[in-house]
């Protein structure tokens, strides 16, 4: 189905008004996101944790947040997409102040996934309401506009951050959220009178959530789990799982997730193209961190500072990525992204104790480059190839190939971890082991982004492309 004109005419005010929600919530999360990374060398000091548990503070996010994005996106499309991101920015406020007063990494873990929860349920409506106002002339620019404002969080993360730890504490940084949440959920009782259910009156399919939820749960957890044995046995019965819920919402007439959608090439390689980059890159802020602190011993501060360099590129490059994926074949721009990201990440398999800032400085800046290249036109095409009725999946899409791309990336440095580390507090007598570990998951990662650009460039033009050109 292709949107008419009037289905679009909405009015100015609502529209900045939705984007300016969608968009202050897409700034915090990722904020959060890349300042704990700065942080945990110290929540690992203040709690006497290990390496391996500390990665779980950010992979029970990310977990908690991928399980729960598909139902929460059909429950979105059922029941209004406003009522739902409400309800997200209430929880992820309210799980923040939690978080700062945990006394232990266990409780610090368990009310991450309570953010998690609350993440899911912005980021799979943030995104949807967004499409659901902007016209598709003019919807590569917002959702521009809406990804820059996800890497000005990523870049004043590390920064902020930073600074936060060393001079307030970690747990500063959950108690900044508590403002922002309050300010967004004032402005949509303020501005936003709409709301925005396509599919209302639709049944929820109960089951095929369910499903859903334990097969990404067995896939993801075993993954971070490997080597070990109930790790391979979880994967294995995940990807069973996986079966077993393809073949439910095949028969089901009101599916969570319509896997038909998968027929659409554009849709299908898009999202598996997004899935492929979020799990090369997601961790390199993690790794960094750790070979800034540990190896070269520099503060929080500092470590800070110098990561800033990508997500600054990333939030200058995607608005200006999004508007030209308006007017030309987003699958030429989204893929020359890939391709710079690649070789971002091929600089890194050289990195050693002595490498030089300047060279770390640069190859951060040829990723966030990339990353800004690729995101927005990608986004732009996947949500632009689903019928309205759809847009909460699709945005629950693009959100659970973000997730289950980070997830992967931080499992894959788990793996590596647990094989060349084990689970020890790093100390000097492991920092050659810990260089190795890093070198080994920067390989890895730019063997997955290379293969992404060929996946990038074979979904031929978009769907998208061709909607815009019949208007």
């Amino acid at each position: 189905m292709k949107p008419t004109d009037n289905s679009f005419k909405v009015n100015n005010d609502v529209k900045i008004a939705a984007l300016l929600v969608a968009s202050i919530a897409s700034f915090f999360t990722p904020f959060m996101g890349t300042s704990i990374n700065i942080a945990l060398p110290t929540i690992g000091i203040d709690f006497g944790a290990d390496a391996i548990l500390l990665n779980w503070v950010t992979n029970g996010f990310l977990l908690a947040a991928a399980i729960f994005a598909v139902p929460l996106g059909r429950v979105a499309d059922i029941h209004g997409m406003k009522k739902i991101f409400t309800y997200g920015i209430i929880i992820f406020t309210v799980a923040s102040l939690f978080c700062a007063l945990a006394p232990s990494s266990i409780v610090l873990i368990a009310f991450r996934v309570l953010q998690g929860i609350g993440s899911a349920m912005i980021f799979v409506t943030g995104l949807a309401i967004i499409t659901s106002v902007f016209h598709p002339k003019n919807r590569g620019k917002a959702i521009g506009i809406n990804v820059a404002a996800v890497y000005v969080g990523l870049s004043l993360g590390p920064v902020i951050g930073g600074l936060m730890t060393q001079y307030l504490g970690w747990r500063s940084l959950f108690l900044l959220m508590i403002p922002f949440g309050i300010m967004v959920v004032a402005i949509v009782f303020w501005k936003l009178k709409d709301e925005w259910a396509a599919s209302r009156g639709e049944k929820f399919d109960w089951v095929g959530s369910i499903l859903y939820s334990i097969m990404l749960f067995l896939v993801m957890y075993g993954f971070s789990n490997l080597p070990q044995l109930d790790g391979w046995i979880m994967l294995i019965m995940g990807i069973a799982g996986f079966f077993a819920f393809l073949r439910w919402e095949l028969r089901s007439k009101s599916p969570v997730f319509n896997v038909r959608l998968f027929k659409n090439t554009s849709f299908t390689f898009s999202s598996i193209a997004a899935l492929i980059n979020y799990s090369a890159t997601f961790a390199v802020t993690l790794l960094l961190s750790y070979y800034l602190q540990y190896i070269r011993g520099f503060e929080p501060q500092t470590a800070g500072l110098i990561l800033v360099a990508q997500p600054i590129l990333m939030a200058i490059t995607a608005p200006l990525a999004g508007r030209m994926s308006d007017r030309i074949d987003a699958r030429l721009i989204a893929t020359t992204g890939m391709a710079v990201v690649a070789l971002g990440l091929f600089t890194f398999t050289f990195i050693g104790s002595d490498t030089s800032l300047i060279n770390i400085i640069i190859g951060l800046a040829v990723l966030g480059l990339g990353f800004g290249l690729f995101s927005s036109p990608n986004t732009n095409v996947i949500m632009g190839s689903v019928e309205r009725k759809f847009y909460g999946v699709a945005s629950a899409t693009v959100s659970t190939m973000r997730l289950i791309g980070q997830t992967m990336s931080i499992g894959i440095a788990t793996l590596v971890f647990a094989l060349l580390l084990g689970r020890v507090q790093i100390t000097p007598e492991q920092y050659p082991a810990l260089l190795g570990s890093i070198h080994i998951c920067f390989v890895v990662f730019t063997i997955l982004c290379f293969v992404g650009v060929f996946i990038s460039w074979y979904r031929g033009e978009s769907d998208y492309q061709e909607e815009k050109d019949g208007h």
